[in-house]
């Protein structure tokens, strides 16, 4: 269900912990790459998304540090609603891929959805880099890290990949499996093929054997 019209007042987050205004910050992260990174591209909705994936990195630490900074919170829930309302994604094919994997994490462990996301997220970005989606992960790397343009394809990829898995570290995210207390691979199989039954059109295709690659690299 979505509201016709939002009144968005942040003050009313001032008193989310840090640990969930991290995670929080890490999920809407996620939505907005899950648009981003899609086989359709529109040049205006992922100019947008990287507007929005700075406005995180640069007001997540700070709501953190200072959870009653009203510019932080209102950029970070301005945000929130712009990473969900469809309008980064028109236009676009997009089958989310991060986000079936966390969901069966989150079924069958007791871990936080944002939490799950961000500890799969760099595995997912590692696991999905090739050829073919390389100069992708460099306009990432470029237009939202400022990382500078006129290196090699893939270095700029890897260290954007690095990048955004330091910004979880410093919002002092869990980034394994085993730091949430999921130290084996007992549900690995029916998770993965559950996920695996809705990436077939991802932006990269993922089967039931890749899913569970990308767990067992987060563990």
């Amino acid at each position: 269900m979505r509201p016709k019209a939002s009144i968005l007042d942040p003050s009313y987050t001032f008193s989310v912990s840090a640990y969930q205004t991290a995670a929080g910050t890490a999920d809407i992260m996620s939505h907005i790459l899950e648009c981003y990174f899609s086989n359709v591209e529109g040049f205006m909705q992922d100019r947008m998304a990287e507007g929005l994936l700075k406005t995180c990195i640069e007001f997540g630490v700070k709501a953190i540090e200072n959870p009653e900074d009203y510019e932080a919170r209102a950029n970070l829930m301005w945000a929130s609603s712009w990473a969900i309302n469809n309008f980064i994604k028109l236009g676009k094919v997009v089958q989310w891929s991060v986000h079936p994997m966390e969901h069966q994490l989150s079924a069958y462990y007791d871990i936080t959805h944002g939490v799950g996301l961000a500890i799969l997220t760099p595995h997912w970005m590692e696991y999905v880099l090739n050829d073919q989606t390389v100069e992708k992960f460099k306009a990432y790397g470029v237009n939202v890290w400022g990382i500078a343009a006129n290196q090699d394809a893939y270095a700029i990829a890897k260290e954007a990949i690095q990048k955004t898995k330091a910004y979880f570290e410093a919002m002092k995210l869990p980034m394994t499996l085993r730091e949430v207390g999921i130290c084996d691979e007992t549900h690995f199989d029916v998770m993965a093929e559950k996920a695996s039954a809705s990436l077939s059109k991802a932006y990269v295709a993922l089967s039931k054997e890749d899913v569970k690659e990308i767990y067992r690299r987060a563990l």
